[in-house]
């Protein structure tokens, strides 16, 4: 199987990210700020050689990904499996807000707890298997082609951990390193849990 470079890239700024409120499934739009970043991105990346865009069908990864899909005369496809991890009731408040209805749990999801669910949504278990499942499948698709993802932070740490980005920034893979790191953090949460 031949070698398919990829790109995970967080969608720009939307105007949740704007006013603090924890996004998860809600669905916001760019802010103005966010599309300034888009089309910013459609500059940085314009060196590289880009083959297909994916992204999440949420609204502020889908816009970010039509920017940079326009840019280069590509129509970029949406797939569900890469929203954001659901976080429930905590969806649309601050983090203020979560702290006083659900201080507990939010103590606990900072912590790295794998088994909280935030606001009753998906616990970081079920968004790490969700989202190598789809990036696995997408490489298997695509061989050879440059791959670029737009997605978000959720997924893009629960496909390598201890990689944050910002809003609108991305970062290169190689699809080995991708099956790489998914086996060692299966094999280590395993380990956990024994």
């Amino acid at each position: 199987m031949s070698e398919t470079p990829l790109l995970l890239i967080r969608h720009a700024e939307s105007s949740w990210n704007a006013a603090g409120r924890w996004q998860g499934h809600g669905d916001p739009p760019l802010s103005d700020c966010g599309v300034a970043q888009a089309n910013a991105l459609v500059r940085e990346l314009a060196p590289e050689k880009i083959d297909v865009i994916i992204s999440s069908d949420l609204r502020r990864a889908a816009e970010t990904a039509v920017i940079l899909a326009q840019a280069r005369g590509l129509r970029p496809l949406l797939n569900p499996r890469l929203r954001e991890l659901d976080l429930g009731d905590w969806e649309g408040l601050t983090r203020d807000q979560i702290e006083r209805a659900d201080g507990a749990a939010l103590q606990r999801f900072d912590a790295g707890d794998l088994d909280v669910r935030p606001g009753g949504g998906e616990n970081l278990r079920e968004i790490a298997q969700r989202a190598r499942s789809v990036v696995s499948e997408l490489i298997g698709a695509h061989p050879g082609r440059r791959l670029a993802v737009v997605t978000h932070l959720g997924v893009i740490r629960a496909l390598s951990s201890g990689v944050g980005v910002g809003n609108a920034c991305w970062r290169r893979f190689a699809s080995a390193e991708m099956v790489d790191s998914a086996r060692r953090e299966d094999t280590e949460s395993r380990r956990s849990l024994g």
